[in-house]
C-alpha cells in the first residue's frame, strides 16, 4: 500500500506525470521494437506497442506547450549563477538554461506546423528544437564531468587524504554528489545519443539508430531520472522531522 501512495502522489505532480509517461513510453518502443525486428510472429503486437509509444511522446509533447513560464522563472532565479564558485560551471549552466527556453517556442512552432495551425515548414523547426535540446545535453554532459572532477580533487587532496580533516558528514554529502551527477552524466548521455540520431542524415549516426535502440537509450535515461526523483523524496522525508 506504501508503494501504491507514492505511485499516485508521484502521479498528482506533472514532474512526476511526466517521468512516468516518459518511461512508459520508451519501455513500450524498446518492447515493440524488439518483436518487431526479432519476432515476426509478434510484430502486430510491437507495432502496437510502437504506436502506443508515439501517443504518448505527442501527449508530452503537448503538454510541454505549457513549460516556457516555469523555465523562464528557472532561468531568470538561475541568472548569471553568481551563487557558483566554478566559473566553468556557471557558464554551461547559464548556456543550458538558454538553450532550454529556446527549445520550446522552436517545438511548439514545430507542433502548430504538424497541426496544420500554422503554414511552416515543420522540420526545420524539428531539427533546430532537437539541436537545442542536444546542446543542453552536451552542456549538461560537460557540467557534471567538470563538477565531478572538482569533487574528486577535494577528496584527494593531501589535506583530507593525510590529515582527515574533512568531516565525515561532509564526505558523505560529496560522495552523495558525485554519485548523482554520475547519474545525471549517464541519463544524458543516454539522452544525447538519441538527440543525435534524431538530426538529419549527415550528422554522425543520425537516422541510424532501429527503434529498439531508441527505444533503451531513452529507458536508460527515464530509469535513472526516476532513481534519482525517488532517492531526492526519500532523502526530503528523512530529513523532515
Amino acid at each position: 500500500m506504501a508503494s501504491l501512495s507514492g505511485l499516485a502522489s508521484a502521479l498528482e505532480s506533472y514532474t512526476g506525470r511526466d517521468r512516468l509517461i516518459r518511461t512508459l513510453g520508451y519501455c513500450c518502443q524498446l518492447v515493440g521494437g524488439i518483436l518487431v525486428e526479432q519476432c515476426p510472429a509478434r510484430s502486430d503486437v510491437g507495432t502496437r506497442l510502437l504506436v502506443v509509444s508515439s501517443q504518448l511522446s505527442h501527449c508530452r509533447t503537448v503538454l510541454r506547450l505549457f513549460d516556457d513560464l516555469a523555465m523562464f522563472i528557472y532561468t531568470k532565479h538561475y541568472g548569471l549563477g553568481a551563487e557558483e564558485e566554478d566559473v566553468l560551471v556557471r557558464w554551461m549552466s547559464v548556456l543550458g538554461n538558454m538553450a532550454d527556453q529556446l527549445y520550446y517556442p522552436c517545438e511548439h512552432v514545430a507542433w502548430a506546423a504538424d497541426a496544420g495551425i500554422i503554414h511552416v515548414d515543420s522540420s526545420r523547426w524539428w531539427t533546430l528544437s532537437t539541436a537545442l535540446w542536444g546542446l543542453s545535453l552536451l552542456l549538461g554532459v560537460l557540467r557534471s564531468l567538470r563538477v565531478l572532477l572538482r569533487l574528486r580533487r577535494t577528496l584527494r587532496s593531501p589535506t583530507v587524504a593525510f590529515t582527515s580533516r574533512l568531516p565525515r558528514s561532509k564526505r558523505r554529502a560529496i560522495e552523495a554528489q558525485m554519485q548523482s551527477e554520475v547519474l545525471t552524466l549517464l541519463s544524458n548521455l543516454a539522452d544525447l545519443a538519441n538527440a543525435v540520431h534524431w538530426l538529419p542524415p549527415g550528422v554522425l549516426w543520425a537516422g541510424r539508430f532501429p527503434p529498439w535502440l531508441v527505444g533503451l537509450m531513452g529507458t536508460v535515461s527515464s530509469v535513472l531520472s526516476m532513481y534519482q526523483a525517488a532517492q531526492a523524496s526519500s532523502q526530503a522525508d528523512a530529513a523532515t522531522p
